[in-house]
């Protein structure tokens, strides 16, 4: 039986990815057209003959569907509170099955870019008989203790993943790892055992993402172009007395305020409605019923949040908006830079991204009659390169 035959992948992706922010675990956002995970799971598909999929409680749906459609299947199990006990649930699973299993790959699934020559590399090392191979790349920074003491960098690495093994070897890692002491790897466990690790040279396209910035660095490191997309909205609210009125995001002194099911500030409905448009997922009443007590009377900031956060989910980030308010009163003027700021606040961009206008309709209509308000909004997004 050749190694590939008997090579299983263990992807990880039991983690919850928060530093990368966006609302959604960093393993299922979108890069590039599909899922970070997904990515990883393609680039493992054509090595392993089979692929252990480990994620967190109750993520197994989630984790199917960012996978998109998948050949050949992979099995789901869940993983445990820290990376090692996620492996080792893994090495459970695949002592219960029917495996023929003799080589293991080990991957961070937040390591969503696997070049060939480095699988490649790998699995020359276990041709070769060795029990262990992982990926590195040298340490280019000059490194400092506390106190400002040079370290010597000559045999310092920086480890990447997948890591192989042999099954036997690993699985004698994790049963000699003291239960109370974290490993920071798998490779780490192996060596404890006085086996050699063999160090394979890695890729900086293989770097992991941990931080909101990493989508864009990574995007273009492995030649994911963004692809840039532009939304419009458009909302009226009728004008009644003894109500507040909102106006993005600010409250407006007025002898009128906007009635609607939610706080009715018909500027950030057109805002969110431009923020679906461009990402094509439908309008804000599909999302926030009105239909749905939960919604009446809130803050439209939270419509907004949302609509930031699915950018964010899709692996883009929000480039400029342009807001227009219609109406014959209040004056929008003085109130201009606090909206810019107040918007730019809300979805997590600079003010000078943020532009809003105001207009008259010279008495025209139902806002020349000052019966309503007017807002229209268009965004534009890039997706595919940012977190």
């Amino acid at each position: 039986m050749s190694i590939k035959t008997g090579l299983t992948a263990i992807l990880l992706a039991a983690g919850k990815g928060e530093r990368a922010g966006g609302g959604v675990a960093k393993q299922f956002r979108r890069l590039g057209g599909r899922s970070v995970l997904g990515h990883a799971y393609a680039a493992l598909c054509g090595t392993a003959g089979r692929i252990i999929l480990v994620v967190g409680e109750g993520e197994a749906d989630n984790a199917l569907a960012s996978l998109g459609n998948v050949s050949p299947p992979c099995t789901v199990i869940t993983g445990g509170a820290t990376r090692q006990a996620s492996v080792r649930n893994a090495l459970v699973h695949l002592a219960s099955s029917a495996s023929v299993a003799s080589h293991i790959l080990v991957h961070d699934g937040a390591r969503p870019f696997i070049p060939s020559p480095v699988l490649d590399r790998l699995m020359a090392a276990l041709e070769s008989g060795a029990a262990a191979a992982i990926p590195v790349l040298p340490v280019a920074d000059t490194l400092v203790r506390g106190a400002g003491e040079l370290v010597p960098r000559d045999d310092l690495y920086r480890v990447q993943t997948p890591q192989a093994f042999r099954l036997d070897v690993l699985k004698a890692a994790h049963d000699a790892w003291p239960a109370d002491r974290t490993a920071t790897d798998d490779a780490q466990m192996v060596r404890a055992l006085g086996h050699d690790v063999q160090l394979v040279a890695g890729d900086q396209r293989l770097e992991k993402i941990t931080m909101a910035d990493d989508f864009a660095r990574i995007a273009a490191l492995n030649g994911i172009e963004a692809e840039t997309r532009t939304g419009t909205g458009y909302d009226v609210h009728r004008l009644v007395p003894d109500k507040p009125l909102w106006l993005c995001g600010l409250e407006i002194e007025h002898t009128h305020g906007l009635s609607g099911h939610s706080d009715a500030d018909v500027a950030i409905h057109a805002l969110v409605d431009a923020i679906l448009g461009a990402l094509c997922e439908g309008d804000i009443g599909q999302h926030f019923p009105p239909s749905d007590p939960q919604w009446r009377g809130a803050a439209s900031h939270r419509f907004l949040e949302y609509a930031r956060d699915r950018v964010a989910a899709r692996g883009g980030h929000i480039v400029h908006v342009d807001v227009t308010i219609m109406c014959e009163a209040p004056r929008i003027g003085p109130h201009r830079d606090a909206m810019r700021a107040r918007l730019g606040e809300i979805l997590s961009i600079d003010a000078d991204r943020v532009s809003v206008k105001a207009t008259t309709t010279e008495g025209l209509g139902f806002t020349g009659r000052r019966e309503g308000i007017a807002a229209q909004a268009v965004a534009t997004i890039r997706l595919g390169n940012a977190g």
